[in-house]
């Protein structure tokens, strides 16, 4: 994606001029080779790794989740036996925000969009029969992500796991959520101090599991261009990063278990260079300014998705190839773990044969097209180094205009970057519109289609019914004075100051509902009232 100006001039998303052809002096005149490094070496611009896939291919994680806990279930075992290698949860709506299932404000969201979950109970269904050693798991969620977090971790417990060694990724990223999602709970500061306390409270006693993926991803789909996304995406993790450090942690306790979860849809060859740069970057970042001595501290580990919002409505069968094309850069980019859209995500939850088309072209990447026989094929390219430093340049220009403003967290709280993505999107779609910005199927290569059935999810009211009254069951058998306790110790370390996290597990372990744990945090905290800007 590139706009062809009337001058006959090419330009990128992130507002680079491209040449009709490069040499080494392009290479030289944007920064030179320092930064390119060796495979698994600093600054880790080919790789973190170093043989890559050719000691073990990225990790396969479809996106999945809906209707009840044991739909779900099905659902994920559907995947793990056609090959899939890590689990990649989605909770509904309610869930998401912190709502029990019987909340009026949830009628009709139970299961729609995701899995729904009110307590411990429903962890316990969900991840029956599936290994959490050999599979992985990624919980998309961040405003109640510390409850998410506290039943993982519990129910994975219960089940005789070492907590120590268990791994796995929360979302978590609530700054982003405000910028681009909008599945916010409490205000900007509390949501921080929460994110904060998961990430103190898993290098303390979960070490090798990952409570936030930085999430460029959903600021992309917003409006962001390929080298705002990795700013902002920066900005954010040194914020969450500082709070620690005020904890008194040191770098290197907590920062290799950050990771990222980055977006694919654009051009080929400015997505690749950007996770080149962005890889170089963030070393440079964490062993300069925060002076970390550990390498896997620096270390970009990264999820690279599929971008339902790259995706049409429009001749939807294009969205395979799309899809192949991401999974392309994908592995082009060096992630650690592949997440592809299925083709019919741009209108509806994915079906199990479009789930399955995604997976085997995934595998086909590996199996047969040779992306895993040798470690970033593109490096040295004259094109692909010099868009790698150009783009690295804007990314520091931007991150450097955040922090004069004033950072991060005050941007946010405010709505200055909100209001700036969402007008990139009006702009992005009205240059879709009026045909500067090619779109296949939308706005060129346009046909006249026959009404199709388009195969939606079905939503099923008798989910929510039964997962309404397995609640209710739940919580009639439960010890309530046990309850009400771990309730009031929420509240009370929210009080105080203090790291909630505990509090929150004992909580869950009780089996307090999600509900009943978000309502002892706003009586503390508050709800987060959206900034409006004119």
């Amino acid at each position: 994606m590139s706009y062809r100006l009337d001058d006959g001039r090419v330009v990128n998303e992130s507002g680079i001029e491209i040449k009709t052809s490069y040499g080494p002096e392009d290479v030289e005149a944007s920064g030179g080779t320092e930064m390119i490094g060796e495979p698994g070496q600093y600054p880790f611009t080919r790789g973190i790794h170093k043989d890559m896939y050719r000691k073990r291919p990225f990790t396969m994680r479809q996106y999945a989740g809906f209707g009840n806990p044991a739909d779900t279930n099905e659902r994920f075992k559907y995947l793990i036996s056609n090959g899939q290698t890590g689990l990649n949860v989605a909770f509904d709506l309610p869930t998401q925000i912190g709502l029990d299932s019987d909340d009026p404000m949830a009628d009709g969201e139970i299961g729609r969009v995701g899995m729904s979950i009110d307590t411990l109970k429903d962890f316990e269904i969900a991840f029956d029969g599936i290994d959490l050693e050999k599979i992985t798991v990624s919980m998309t969620i961040n405003g109640s992500a510390a409850i998410a977090i506290a039943m993982y971790l519990a129910m994975a417990e219960k089940r005789g796991y070492d907590v120590s060694k268990l791994r796995g990724t929360a979302q978590n990223d609530i700054l982003k959520e405000f910028i681009g999602r909008g599945t916010w709970i409490f205000p900007v500061e509390a949501s921080v101090k929460l994110v904060v306390d998961t990430i103190e409270y898993c290098a303390k006693n979960a070490p090798k599991y990952s409570p936030v993926s930085v999430c460029g991803y959903h600021i992309r789909e917003s409006g962001a261009n390929p080298a705002q996304e990795i700013a902002y995406a920066f900005c954010i993790a040194k914020a969450y990063a500082d709070e620690t450090l005020k904890r008194g942690l040191d770098i290197d306790e907590f920062a290799g278990r950050l990771s990222y979860n980055l977006n694919l849809f654009g051009s080929l060859w400015e997505q690749v260079a950007k996770f080149r740069a962005a890889r170089g970057l963030w070393a440079k970042i964490i062993k300069e300014e925060y002076g970390a001595t550990d390498p896997k501290s620096m270390w970009l580990r990264m999820i690279a998705g599929g971008g339902g919002g790259g995706l049409t409505f429009e001749q939807p069968e294009v969205n395979i190839v799309r899809g192949a094309y991401y999974a392309l850069i994908s592995a082009l980019s060096g992630t650690q773990t592949m997440a592809l859209c299925s083709y019919d995500e741009a209108y509806t939850i994915p079906t199990e044969y479009s789930a399955r088309v995604s997976l085997r072209t995934m595998q086909l990447l590996v199996e047969e097209m040779g992306l895993a026989d040798t470690v970033d094929p593109m490096a040295g390219s004259y094109y692909m180094e010099t868009m790698t430093n150009q783009i690295r340049d804007k990314i520091v220009e931007i991150m450097k205009d955040v922090d004069d403003q004033g950072g991060i967290i005050k941007l946010v709280s405010t709505g200055e970057i909100q209001s700036a993505v969402s007008s990139q999107a009006y702009t992005m779609q009205k240059d879709i519109q009026e045909g500067r910005f090619k779109k296949v199927g939308v706005n060129c290569y346009e046909m006249e289609e026959e009404e199709k059935e388009v195969e939606f999810h079905p939503y099923n009211e008798e989910d929510a019914k039964f997962q309404i009254k397995s609640m209710n069951k739940v919580k009639s058998e439960r010890d309530q004075g046990a309850v009400d306790t771990a309730l009031a110790k929420v509240k009370a370390a929210a009080k105080n100051d203090e790291n909630t996290m505990p509090a929150i597990v004992e909580a869950v372990k009780a089996y307090a509902s999600v509900g009943e744990i978000t309502n002892a945090l706003t009586d503390v905290f508050g709800h987060y009232q959206e900034p409006i800007r004119f």
